[in-house]
């Protein structure tokens, strides 16, 4: 499902690793332990400590990372190098109100939701009330769109607000750990069994929208940086510690209208990469 170009080496092929977990059966009982939140957390822990300052090096050869677009800085561990930010004007909002901005860095998919569900290509079907753990609040986008960005680890890992407005507080739902690379998404519903974190958004432009992160195999924690109150348009909302990761925006019907290049190529069942800040779609009527 990947489009070529969008995503970092690592992810161009599923690893024989992957290969074993997903596609075997003894690799599915293995995956009981690895998906817990244990494992996770030993990880966060040395990939948190002076110990992972040896990975970087190897990470940006192995995944071709351009680091002028970075700020420069030194980092004490390879978490702190994962969640680095990006250089001032790397990453600029759209100059207009009514442009629909990419929250993140990723490869995006666009589905319609239908009767409730969201049916991607070659993947498993979930419901919007699964996402967001069975709240009412689902139901305010019957025959909306829902955007999902797959973020790779060669991506930049902060997220920003796609518009300003006010939120409600950040909702937690616990999980399990499974990548999120698509041979897993064939596999399991990854996006409803995995720990997530959303937040319902009164926007300027767009309406009503929910923001979902999503954790995945050893991503230590989902950190955002504020509960409810206020937001500005390209603010930075948060960012995932290491390893692949995925941010769905739930959009009302008729709040906008996607890109049709964008469309063009989801229905041809590629992902379409994107930056933060880059224009996708517009408003309703813009």
């Amino acid at each position: 499902m990947t489009q070529s170009g969008g995503c970092g080496v690592s992810d161009k092929k599923e690893g024989g690793a992957l290969r074993f977990l997903y596609g075997t059966a003894p690799g599915r009982a293995m995956l009981r332990c690895i998906y817990g939140r244990g494992v996770s957390k030993l990880c966060g822990k040395y990939l948190d400590s002076r110990l992972s300052k040896v990975l970087i090096k190897k990470f940006v050869k192995k995944n071709n990372i351009d680091l002028s677009e970075y700020e420069s800085a030194e980092y004490r561990s390879f978490n702190e190098f994962f969640t680095r930010k990006i250089a001032d004007g790397r990453r600029p909002f759209y100059d207009a109100p009514k442009a629909l901005c990419s929250p993140c860095d990723g490869l995006l998919s666009v589905y319609e939701i239908k009767d409730g569900l969201v049916l991607p290509v070659k993947q498993s079907s979930y419901t919007v009330s699964s996402l967001l753990g069975k709240d009412p609040i689902a139901e305010r986008f019957a025959d909306g769109l829902c955007l999902v960005f797959r973020l790779c680890v060669d991506n930049y890992h902060r997220y920003a607000y796609f518009d300003s407005g006010v939120k409600e507080e950040n909702i937690y739902i616990k999980g399990k750990l499974h990548t999120v690379r698509p041979i897993a998404l064939e596999r399991y519903p990854v996006f409803v069994e995995n720990c997530r974190e959303w937040t319902l958004m009164h926007t300027d432009n767009f309406g009503d929208a929910v923001q979902i992160e999503v954790g995945a195999m050893l991503v230590g924690k989902i950190k955002n940086h504020a509960g409810a109150g206020s937001f500005v348009r390209g603010e930075e909302k948060g960012m995932f510690l290491y390893g692949g990761s995925t941010v769905i925006l739930l959009l009302e019907r008729g709040a906008a209208a996607i890109d049709q290049m964008i469309l063009d190529s989801v229905s041809e069942g590629k992902e379409y990469p994107v930056k933060m800040g880059e224009m996708i779609g517009t408003a309703a009527g813009a």
